[in-house]
């Protein structure tokens, strides 16, 4: 069937329920009509993708949605103890019945085409047939784009390699050398584990940088400033660990003293049995885990056309979420709306600008 409707979420994770909490209450005097569009068979976003050891006591944080509270579903007897995969799809859940946002799963939202060159409808292609929308909100994420480097020779590699969106638990490498690739905040989590069953090898292109201090409110601003002032120039999003640093836990300072953060530069070369540095040396592994991050997953908007010549999207809005080139289109999880707290600040912002838009004002 087709349908027509205002504006279509794309997503129902943080930022995509934060965005749809908004265009709820926001949009009702407008008239503004929208649906939310998610390709998971349940609610919780890509957390109920993530490894059971990753409890709420390492996530980097969990931030509440807008209008009620992560503890009105948090269990009050171990609260800390609980794994993130079980906690926030319930929290997700409980947030969607809540608040009566129309989620539509598992429905996968194919392509986004645009008949009139930036005027007038756009038509999403969906599995479930085309629906014609007035404006989207893209809240895809990244979950469903791992990246990981090509590097000579890994065509050849006998042994295991795999991203941190496929790990699971440590004990499945009990006996295996693992070369952990990476230094953000998922690779040290994980080269923390790891290290405790098994020997291991990290390395990353960075020499990383921790901090011993509490990450405070002035230098988050500053870091999601600089990545802010990226996306508003069209240069692809950076990383925010590289401004911020990785916080030295007490996991990872007993990490540190037994020699698991001893890191090593990237090496040059992936062998049958290993990996070779430039000068020579070479490392026998067993498995190669890549903690190599995410990009964002857009590739159903490419008939849009709004990407720059150097890849990435130039963005304009109160906080970033607006395409510049097209106003129709917000993207939330791109840019300063990655974080947590980012989404819920992008999703307000989106779903205001957006109905100020499509009520011509």
């Amino acid at each position: 069937m087709h349908e027509s409707v205002d504006v279509a979420v794309i997503g129902a994770g943080q930022s995509g329920l934060s965005a749809g909490y908004h265009l709820r209450r926001l949009g009702a005097d407008a008239g503004i009509g929208f649906v939310i569009l998610d390709h998971a068979p349940r609610p919780g976003g890509a957390w109920q993708f993530r490894w059971p050891s990753l409890t709420l006591s390492t996530v980097n944080r969990v931030h509440d949605l807008p209008g009620m509270p992560f503890t009105d579903v948090l269990d009050a007897s171990a609260p800390e103890q609980v794994p993130a995969a079980d906690a926030v799809p319930r929290y997700y859940a409980e947030y969607e019945r809540r608040f009566a946002l129309p989620v539509r799963r598992p429905v996968n939202a194919r392509v986004v085409c645009d008949a009139n060159d930036r005027s007038g409808p756009l038509t999403v292609e969906t599995d479930d047939g085309p629906l014609t929308v007035r404006g989207i909100v893209n809240a895809t994420g990244t979950w469903e784009r791992p990246f990981v480097p090509r590097y000579p020779g890994a065509q050849r590699f006998r042994g295991r390699m795999l991203h941190t969106r496929d790990y699971r638990t440590a004990d499945e490498f009990a006996g295996r050398h693992v070369l952990v690739v990476g230094g953000g905040i998922s690779a040290v989590q994980l080269l923390d584990e790891i290290s405790r069953v098994t020997t291991t090898t990290w390395v990353t292109r960075r020499p990383p940088e921790f901090r011993d201090t509490p990450f405070t409110a002035e230098e988050g601003r500053a870091a999601v400033a600089i990545v802010e002032d990226r996306v508003r120039r069209g240069l692809p999003p950076g990383s925010v660990v590289s401004v911020t640093g990785l916080p030295l836990t007490p996991a990872l300072r007993a990490a540190r003293e037994r020699g698991a953060l001893d890191r090593l530069p990237m090496f040059d070369e992936i062998t049958p049995d290993g990996v070779r540095w430039a000068d020579g040396t070479v490392r026998r592994v067993d498995v190669i885990l890549w903690c190599t991050g995410f990009r964002s997953s857009l590739d159903h908007l490419a008939p849009l056309r709004l990407r720059g010549p150097g890849g990435g999207i130039t963005m304009t809005g109160r906080l970033a979420t607006q395409v510049a080139a097209d106003p129709r289109v917000h993207l939330l999880g791109y840019g300063p709306s990655a974080s947590t707290i980012g989404a819920n600040r992008g999703g307000r912002a989106a779903a205001s600008e957006l109905i100020a838009h499509l009520a011509g004002r």
